[in-house]
């Protein structure tokens, strides 16, 4: 092993690899980072797992919430088959 190195020229690598998943910085409200760890401790998973289930969730169309709309249009269609 030498006694000295010569880092001038290196390049710095990636910390950590990941498959599918990018480290980011986000601000949240304290309110809802609040939840979503208390939500995880309730769980016992990790609260950045959380938000991201929620993310994914928003995100699905399938799971998406029901807009005023789509409400609308169904209760037209049922309505008229009554």
């Amino acid at each position: 092993m030498k006694s000295n190195y010569d880092f001038s020229s290196a390049k710095r690598g990636a910390v950590a690899e990941t498959k599918g998943k990018t480290r980011i910085t986000i601000w949240i409200d304290d309110e809802v980072l609040a939840t979503f760890r208390e939500r995880a401790g309730a769980a016992g998973k990790g609260y950045q797992t959380l938000i991201n289930e929620a993310l994914k969730a928003a995100v699905d169309e399938k799971s998406a919430p029901v807009t005023e709309s789509a409400l609308r249009r169904v209760l037209r269609e049922e309505l008229r088959v009554a």
